[in-house]
């Protein structure tokens, strides 16, 4: 194979042959140059044996917008891949909104995504994947001297947002029938429709509904800030309240497709609720945190799952530690939104006298305290007070799952628990001093000008 070009490519052809070496690299780099394993590879990387071997393998993979198996990962049936502007432009939120850089997914054999990265790559602001669909060229240039090989091989590629075989649906999918006449005793009078999963518009919400995109976004810190110093505000503050998580995949989030594995298999849901008119006023916690966390009553129906769940002597299986860990993640946010409500009170609480938290929940509870107590700010900033929370976290589930149970939970199960509390905690305090951080940063500006 021809050596890597260390700067940066000169045309879609280096483009090409450097990705393809790139990928060499990659699995031969702990094989010695004499192995059999590693000559053999050398011959499958060969830049034209690839790209043969791509054109080929393209055929198991189709970029979508809208897809089966995240409605069933067994489905086996159509996919589309619809650009936006040419659907019809209604006026709800819909695909038809999503700008023109979107992301199409994957769907397909994850053994092939190397194809996909490979017609991600960019030349001159756009992809070899839609340079194409327009068969341009200069790629078929870059592929072979050979021109109907490379004209072969760009139709391959192309084909990649192209249905396989005819329309169809499949057992596992959605179907359901809409009434499109005036008389529903009439079969004549519906239409059958097979839902498919906007799955190009949820990865655009996902990373719009993100907390680390809204709750620590800039705008977001800013509104939080001038809501803090009474000042005007110019546009409003985003919120996405009563978020729920779906997960699709399982612990093979990959298997649904290229997108859905980015997100880890998490998917947001926006609330679709009845008015729940519920006070509002948050009380500090003064004697036991963790007693006020259980007193949520999203908190008791989730540790009520998750012990009755335990409590059946699951088998040891994937669907048994999916489960588990849904369940766990959905107590962990339950803290992380507890966290958050007893952010809103007026920073300061902890210090009465009548509060008796040990320090460490103070620092985790009452984090604006440290802006007016300069003590009490370097206590909290040289206290590992996020492993004690996540320590003292595990050690009230550990407690509260064997309360008049058969099961008999200690040190490993609480080394469980701490692990899963500590990750998100540990994001937490992260998180917590990079916002702190620049609005402090911009005090000093403004103290500045």
């Amino acid at each position: 194979m021809t050596e890597r070009v260390n700067s940066p490519p000169s045309s879609v052809k280096d483009l090409i042959h450097e990705f393809i070496h790139d990928r060499f690299a990659t699995k031969a780099e702990k094989l010695l140059a004499d192995d059999p394993k590693y000559l053999e590879l050398q011959q499958q990387f060969e830049p034209k044996t690839w790209l043969a071997d791509a054109a080929r393998r393209v055929s198991q993979l189709q970029v979508v917008t809208h897809s089966l198996k995240a409605i069933h990962p067994d489905a086996k049936g159509t996919n589309l891949y619809i650009e936006p502007s040419k659907l019809t432009q209604g006026d709800l939120v819909g695909s038809h909104c999503l700008p023109s850089d979107f992301q199409g997914d994957v769907v397909g054999n994850a053994a092939a995504l190397d194809v996909y990265k490979f017609l991600k790559l960019e030349w001159q602001g756009r992809s070899l994947l839609e340079l194409a669909l327009d068969f341009d060229e200069v790629l078929i240039g870059a592929l072979s001297q050979d021109r109907a090989e490379a004209e072969s091989w760009v139709h391959a590629f192309a084909s990649i947002t192209e249905p396989k075989g005819r329309p169809s649906s499949h057992v596992m999918g959605k179907q359901l029938y809409w009434l499109v006449g005036d008389d529903p005793t009439d079969d004549e009078s519906y239409r059958l429709l097979a839902p498919l999963y906007a799955t190009a518009l949820t990865h655009r919400f996902y990373a719009q509904a993100s907390p680390n995109t809204w709750f620590f976004g800039d705008h977001n810190k800013a509104a939080r800030k001038a809501l803090k110093d009474k000042t005007l505000f110019e546009g409003g503050y985003i919120s996405y309240p009563n978020l729920a998580v779906q997960k699709l995949g399982g612990t093979k989030p990959q298997n649904i497709s290229q997108l859905n594995s980015e997100r880890g298999g998490q998917n947001y849901l926006l609330a679709s609720l009845p008015p729940n008119w519920q006070s509002s006023e948050v009380y500090a916690p003064m004697r036991d945190a963790f007693r006020a966390f259980k007193g949520r009553p999203d908190v008791r129906r989730i540790l009520g799952e998750l012990k009755r769940f335990l409590e059946t002597d699951p088998s040891k299986n994937m669907h048994t530690r999916d489960l588990h860990d849904d369940l766990t993640a959905m107590l962990i946010d339950e803290l992380m939104l507890f966290t958050f409500d007893i952010h809103s009170l007026t920073p300061g609480w902890t210090a009465d006298e009548k509060c008796q938290l040990v320090p460490e929940e103070h620092y985790w509870l009452d984090p604006g305290r440290a802006h007016e107590d300069s003590e009490f700010a370097e206590a909290r900033r040289q206290s590992d007070w996020h492993e004690v929370v996540s320590s003292r976290a595990a050690n009230w589930l550990n407690r509260e799952l064997n309360y008049k149970s058969p099961m008999s939970f200690g040190d490993a199960e609480h080394h469980h628990w701490k692990r899963r509390f500590e990750g998100i905690v540990t994001e937490f305090r992260r998180q917590l001093v990079d916002l702190q951080g620049a609005l402090h940063d911009e005090e000093d500006t403004e103290a500045l000008a």
